[in-house]
């Protein structure tokens, strides 16, 4: 590929991982490995990613459960699944979780080079970011982090902007309490949870002219933009 693409790797098997890793370096990516499921998803919330490639079968956090939770945060990054099973049953549950390929193992290094290229090619045109969304009366630029309504601009902080635009992310759908802690805060610790909380407030309050907008309480779960 012309571009150096940045990879997350995950893979328990250290010696495969290594070869992986390797591989896909001397090929130009610049590619990040972890060995299981949470260090994976802690690399991609702290880091910027144009491709993930998961083994199924991990420690802490398995592939599946990984990508669903990715997919909460970036509905567009593409993921490949890498797996020693190769049942119908689990490569549809790779899908539905979010996969945009799949490869049994074993594999040749070149056959997923053309996978990684294959699927590269296909997202680099419909990965465009998101930069306004609608809700009601107001628009809200996230570049400018602003919240508009007709003539009048609201200017939000950081992480009010940050947080609508994961709420946005998932509109009309629970975004949970520990997902958006661990996006935006990056620890989910009772103090961080008590400031989500305020600025959730906060959002109510700038979006409360308009009755059709709702940010509501999912006990136990997390929150809900209602649109």
């Amino acid at each position: 590929m012309d571009t150096e693409y940045k990879i997350l790797l995950a893979e328990d098997d250290e010696n495969l991982g290594n070869l992986l890793c390797e591989y896909l370096q001397s090929k130009g990516f610049d590619a990040q490995l972890e060995p299981n499921g949470e260090d994976a998803y802690n690399a991609f919330v702290a880091n910027k990613f144009d491709i993930c490639i998961f083994d199924v079968m991990m420690p802490k956090k398995d592939g599946i459960t990984l990508a669903k939770d990715i997919r909460l945060i970036n509905s567009d990054v593409p993921i490949i699944f890498l797996t020693a099973k190769s049942q119908k049953e689990d490569v549809l549950q790779g899908f539905k979780a979010g996969a945009d390929d799949y490869l049994s193992k074993p594999f040749s290094m070149e056959e997923l080079l053309m996978r990684i290229e294959a699927v590269l090619r296909r997202s680099v045109g419909n990965n465009i970011v998101q930069e306004t969304y609608t809700l009601g009366k107001f628009k809200f630029d996230t570049q400018k982090q602003q919240l508009i309504n007709g003539e009048d601009v609201i200017k939000l902080t950081t992480k009010e902007s940050e947080l609508l635009k994961l709420l946005c992310v998932n509109a009309n759908k629970i975004l949970e309490r520990n997902i958006a802690l661990k996006t935006i805060w990056v620890d989910d610790n009772y103090f961080n949870a008590r400031s989500m909380d305020v600025y959730i407030t906060k959002l109510r309050k700038h979006l409360k002219d308009d009755p059709s907008i709702e940010i509501i309480n999912v006990h136990g779960k997390g929150y809900k933009l209602v649109i």
